[in-house]
């Protein structure tokens, strides 16, 4: 009996072993299971990056920058996509200006992802897809102008294009910030052709300011003589001013002397005449007396004869004030 208890404590002590050793390892594979359960559902998302979350092969969500949770085994992450602005490799595209020159422009497109399930969803290849956009806007755009505009509006240019693409690119989900004409490309004859223009511009430019010149020249030396005829009839206008003032004034004189001489003959009678007569005699005297052309003078009786009578008459005139006062 003894032997035969002692072989069953020994089988419940092993079986109570081994069974501490199966929960053992049980525990041990459940909580592995729970933490890898747990990392499927914690997803950080990059500063740079957004998760495209489909649940049965469905789009679910769009996960953003940060610490999110998914549900483990049904929502996996389907796409990582960049939201950082990026450039298209430069491309080069033949087109043909409205003057008809054929020119190669070199182009690039400036973009960034703003709906990140319409840029995986409804385009296979988001890059070859603008680059073939660009290219077709492009070649619409540089058929409208000339190969002088081409080369002198590539900012105008540069902002139709993007305003057109953004259009086109907006059902992907995509902005085009902007785009760049990085270089125009001409051939050997159209340069060429470009330095005969240049130079004929030039010479015509050249010519220009020579007639400007000369005009202005001729302009100038009018204005000129303008000035002076203007400044000169100034100065007769002024002369013929002076003139009239001194006509004027000596005709006020004149006539103060008239007004005297006639209130003189009034008072006195034919001796004031008499003494008028006499007075102007002897002025004429004086002027040609006084005149650079006289060399010998003749004085005759009469005048001498005039001076007395000249003097009676002060006397006379002196004698009737004595007596009026």
């Amino acid at each position: 009996l003894f032997p035969s208890r002692r072989s069953s404590d020994l089988i419940y002590l092993a079986f109570n072993e081994v069974f501490m050793g199966v929960s053992s390892i049980v525990s041990i594979v459940l909580v592995v299971l729970i933490i890898y359960v747990i990392y499927l559902g914690i997803k950080i998302v990059p500063q740079s990056k957004v998760y495209v979350v489909e649940r049965f092969g469905k789009y679910t969500k769009t996960l953003e920058s940060g610490l999110s949770l998914i549900v483990p085994f049904i929502d996996r992450v389907a796409f990582k996509v960049d939201i950082l602005e990026r450039q298209l490799p430069p491309f080069k595209m033949s087109v043909i200006t409205e003057d008809n020159v054929e020119v190669e422009l070199v182009s690039t497109v400036f973009f960034r992802v703003l709906d990140a399930s319409k840029s995986v969803y409804r385009i296979r290849n988001i890059d070859l897809a603008l680059e073939n956009t660009a290219i077709s806007v492009i070649r619409s755009a540089a058929g409208k102008l000339q190969l002088d505009d081409l080369q002198s509006s590539r900012e105008a240019m540069n902002q139709e294009i993007a305003t057109r693409l953004s259009k086109a690119a907006e059902v992907w989900g995509v902005e085009v910030t902007r785009t760049e004409i990085l270089d125009v490309l001409v051939d050997e004859k159209t340069k060429e052709s470009q330095r005969q223009q240049l130079n004929a511009e030039r010479e015509r430019r050249a010519t220009i300011a020579r007639s400007e010149g000369e005009k202005r020249s001729i302009e100038l030396k009018a204005d000129a003589e303008l000035y002076e005829a203007e400044k000169q009839a100034e100065a007769v206008k002024v002369a013929a001013d002076a003139e009239a003032y001194a006509i004027k004034i000596k005709a006020e004189a004149d006539a103060e002397q008239t007004r005297l001489v006639a209130e003189a003959i009034n008072n006195d009678g034919q001796p004031a005449i008499n003494f008028e007569i006499m007075k102007r005699q002897v002025d004429g005297l004086s002027q040609l007396a006084s005149s650079n052309q006289t060399k010998t003078l003749v004085v005759p009786s009469d005048i001498t004869k005039a001076l007395g009578t000249i003097e009676l008459f002060l006397d006379t005139v002196k004698k009737k004030d004595e007596v009026n006062d």
